[in-house]
């Protein structure tokens, strides 16, 4: 990693300065329309937020929405299939918004056709199932499907429909096609008229790169020939990427098949796309199903069925929905008022676009090494052959490539939301980052699959990370995200000559004050916390804690002269860090998944782990668990248990404590099932009474739920030599000395030390203070007398009469860069750990109760002693002879 001092190239590229360098023109904003004013007004939730990921998915205006179910207040749409009234608004509705589809793409009725569906999947299934292949036969080798290797997903699964009647597949690159040698119309051969269709995408959703729309005619011409086999060619021109900013002319490039989604446009309405077909190939495709609306007259007892004449009726299967059909038209007016056509659009975003990679690409370590891969085959030199799409890989200043898993996480810390992995482009994503077809199956042996968090496997990347611009994306946006890189890998020292990004602006890390004043419950640093005075508040405490020797949790204060060590800490010196007898010396539990820990000497085990660990979930008005990542006040929640009575009382600061039953009564209503961490748990609500308290500490309606005592979670399970167990019962653990390490060799930077900095009598400060440190963790266990990271060595622990398995590393989110009194995120935690630990980000081990058997309640306690058995694999020859002994013996 680089050094502090401030590097080369890592100053924030004036924007002004870039314009006037500009060889052409470049337009940003929309004339006289202020762009800040439209993203105050229409996009007032995007505050404080970075969003650039437009390439899935871009925004819809809050005016957009207002039309639109105004609209829909004010109308009665009945069911175009019936002929009624309302029934018969809803029809001329609908042809009126195909009319304005048309128009939008520069055509008319007279030359093209369209076709609801579902989204551009959709269209592009329909076309594999209604193009008329030829099957070989034994005079013609059939019909061909040629697409291009950087190609959505979705194209190339057209392959298995093609397969089906024996139609050969053949994968194309784009510089064949770029190459490939043009040939004299009137060479082709006219009396065969076999047909075969190349597909290819106008903008790859892969790198933005664009794609001659004059392959169109080339390929339907016969001057390029994707495959070297007599017949006529169709194309089929993927613009769902291309046209959501970016105008796109069919009277001029008349591609036969058009498939297009309008979220990627307007943001609204989803699950709705277009088939827009040439009406010189209507009359050529085949149907086979036919659906409701699309029989001019069938006979239920007979084979017998007349197709509609339309194009749209004789493929639109059912009842469309009519409604997000009519949406439509407010997305194209709104689109319009506001910025004036997709002229501008694409004028706007480029700028932006190539802004960005001209900043980005320009960015460089001390030593000269890049700090990113920028994957695309332009220079970013005019819209026409580039979109304002940026995919890349961050390298460290060795040029090694950090996991797009790690920087995705960072980005968030700074609410910057961008796209990972490999978009639904495999083909893309093996060009540009060199993966070979066996390494593809190799990573899939591996456990990686589309989609997920492995970024790389021995130490090569499985995708990139993408950043994509919308029309109202704004220069703040684009600096907000060169900062962030800036800030992250280059470590400018103060007086770097970029300038700060403002606190509680867009991209900016929250401010201490800001964090404390958006909530009026968070507790005050001049004040004691709420767990101090727990003693006074109810009669309960002493009397719950004696039955199991168990302790509330006291944070120490903010204040170093006022740390105190609970008496744990007293117990075992959970501060020692020294090596000895593997001991354990805290024990935690976190009744509310992502609320406070609650510190215990001695703890009962249950089903799931430790008893009432993480049985509680606090959801959102849509039943959506909440944790720190999306709530970082939920860390402000305290939990206590009192076994005796069987209540957990929770405490906020400026709310009244309040009591819930540890188990399920007759007052709670069953939800179905509830997914927490992507596994599927039987829930219950837990009522009114801590629904109302916790939507006030919010601001905003939540529920608190429970899981069902009786139902275990098997959606994970490990072969075991003992039996099948599952990972449900799952035991955070991890040793001081991997804290105490991260803690001497990694100390924040003074900027960041506050208000976690302990100041002597000289006002110099010391390192972070590993209480908090630990806190950020969250574990269950912690452990002395290991070396740091022992514990990922461990195939199995022993803590007196219990047995656990070690499950594998906990790999760490962004949650361990939120203070936990306070709510304050610090993202520099994240990045130290990740440096520590060679980008793996891995703190901490899982474990698992090995017994099945809880007939009689079994306990653990601070101060046992813990076994380790060694992984088969690990050398014993640098552990120390003690550790050798723990291991081949336990």
């Amino acid at each position: 990693m680089a050094g502090r001092a401030a590097p080369r190239g890592a100053e924030l590229l004036d924007f002004a300065r870039f314009r006037d360098s500009s060889s052409q023109p470049l337009a940003y904003g929309y004339g006289q329309r202020s762009l800040r004013e439209l993203r105050a007004r229409e996009f007032g939730r995007l505050a404080g937020t970075v969003y650039l990921d437009h390439a899935g998915t871009t925004l819809f205006p809050q005016s957009q929405l207002t039309s639109f179910t105004n609209d829909l207040m004010e109308n009665v749409y009945g069911n175009p299939h019936s002929q009624n009234i309302s029934s018969k608004l809803t029809h001329d509705t609908v042809e009126q918004v195909r009319y304005r589809v048309l128009a939008h793409f520069h055509t008319s009725p007279e030359d093209y056709s369209v076709v609801f569906t579902a989204g551009s999947t959709a269209a592009l299934k329909l076309v594999a199932e209604a193009f008329p292949w030829v099957s070989p036969g034994p005079d013609s080798s059939g019909s061909r499907f040629c697409y291009l290797t950087d190609s959505h997903t979705s194209v190339v699964g057209m392959r298995n429909i093609a397969a089906a009647l024996n139609v050969t597949s053949i994968p194309v690159r784009p510089e064949d096609v770029w190459s490939a040698q043009r040939w004299d119309a009137a060479s082709s051969n006219p009396d065969c008229r076999i047909p075969h269709l190349f597909c290819y995408p106008a903008q790859s959703n892969f790198s933005g790169t664009r794609y001659p729309l004059s392959w169109i005619e080339e390929v339907k011409s016969g001057q390029i020939c994707p495959a070297s086999t007599p017949g006529k060619w169709f194309v089929l021109l993927d613009a769902a990427s291309y046209v959501s900013t970016s105008p796109l002319d069919l009277s001029v490039h008349q591609a036969d098949f058009v498939p297009i989604s309008f979220y990627k446009i307007f943001g609204f309405p989803t699950g709705l796309g277009v088939l827009l077909v040439n009406n010189r190939v209507a009359p050529l495709l085949r149907k086979t199903y036919f659906g409701g609306g699309t029989a001019a007259a069938y006979l239920a007892g007979e084979d017998f069925y007349i197709p509609r004449q339309s194009v749209a009726e004789r493929f639109e299967d059912g009842t469309i929905s009519f409604l997000a059909v009519i949406a439509l038209k407010h997305g194209f007016d709104t689109l319009e008022r506001l910025t004036g056509g997709m002229g501008n659009i694409q004028q706007h975003t480029f700028t932006l676009a190539q802004y960005t990679y001209t900043a980005l690409s320009a960015l460089r370590y001390p030593n000269g090494s890049p700090v990113v891969r920028i994957y695309c085959d332009s220079k970013f030199s005019s819209p026409d052959v580039q979109g304002p799409v940026i995919n890349f890989n961050v390298l460290d200043d060795n040029g090694k490539i950090i996991g797009y898993s790690q920087v995705d996480k960072m980005a968030s810390l700074y609410n910057i939301q961008v796209r990972t992995g490999c978009f639904c482009n495999t083909g893309a994503c093996q060009r540009h980052l060199g993966i070979s077809d066996k390494m593809v199956k190799k990573h899939l042996q591996a456990g990686h699959v589309c989609g997920d968090n492995v970024d790389l496997i021995d130490g090569q990347p499985t995708g990139s990370v993408r950043i994509s611009f919308g029309y109202m994306s704004t220069l703040e946006d684009a600096q907000a995200f060169l900062r962030f890189i800036i800030a992250t890998w280059l470590h400018p020292c103060d007086g770097q000559p970029f300038p700060p990004a403002i606190p509680g602006e867009a991209g900016a890390p929250p401010a201490e004050s800001e964090a404390q004043s958006a909530v009026p419950t968070t507790v005050d640093r001049r004040s004691p916390p709420p767990q101090q005075d727990a003693a006074t508040d109810s009669g309960v405490w002493n009397d719950a804690f004696t039955t199991v020797d168990a302790v509330g949790l006291h944070p120490p204060l903010p204040e170093a002269a006022r740390i105190q060590q609970t008496p744990s800490e007293k117990a075992a010196g959970v501060l020692d860090g020294g090596l000895g007898p593997h001991v354990i010396t805290n024990l935690y539990l976190y009744p509310i998944k992502s609320c406070a820990a609650l510190e215990v000497t001695s703890w009962p085990l249950g089903n799931h782990g430790l008893l009432y660990d993480r049985g509680w979930m606090v959801v959102n008005h849509n039943g959506i668990c909440l944790s720190q990542k999306q709530e970082p006040r939920l860390c402000l929640i305290q939990p206590f248990i009192d076994l005796q009575q069987r209540i957990m009382i929770i405490k906020a600061k400026g709310m009244e404590p309040i009591e819930v039953p540890l188990e399920e009564n007759g007052e709670w209503a069953q939800i179905c099932q509830s997914k927490v961490c992507a596994d599927r748990v039987n829930t219950y609500d837990c009522g009114e009474k801590i629904s109302s308290w916790l939507s006030k500490f919010f601001g905003r309606p939540c529920r608190l739920i429970k899981q069902s005592s009786d139902f275990q979670r098997n959606a994970r399970k490990k072969k075991h030599g003992k039996g099948t167990v599952f990972a449900d019962k799952q035991i955070q653990c991890f040793g001081t000395s991997a804290a105490t390490e991260i803690q001497r060799n990694y100390p924040l930077p003074p900027s960041l030390l506050f208000p976690f900095a302990i100041s002597d009598d000289n006002g110099k400060e010391e390192l972070f203070p590993m209480k908090d440190l630990i806190s950020r963790f969250r574990a269950n266990i912690i452990t002395k007398g290991t070396r740091a990271f022992e514990e990922e060595e461990w195939d199995e622990i022993s803590i007196g009469s219990l047995h656990f398995q070690v499950l594998g590393p906990c790999h760490r989110c962004q949650m361990i860069c939120i203070n936990q009194k306070t709510g304050q995120r610090n993202q520099d935690v994240f990045q130290k750990l990740s440096e520590s630990r060679e980008r793996k980000v891995n703190f901490g081990v899982y474990l698992m109760h090995m017994s099945l058997d809880l007939s009689s309640q079994c306990f653990l306690s601070v101060g046992s002693q813990v076994f380790p058995v060694l992984k088969e694999n690990v050398e014993l020859h640098n552990l120390p002879a003690s550790e050798k002994h723990q291991g081949v013996t336990s």
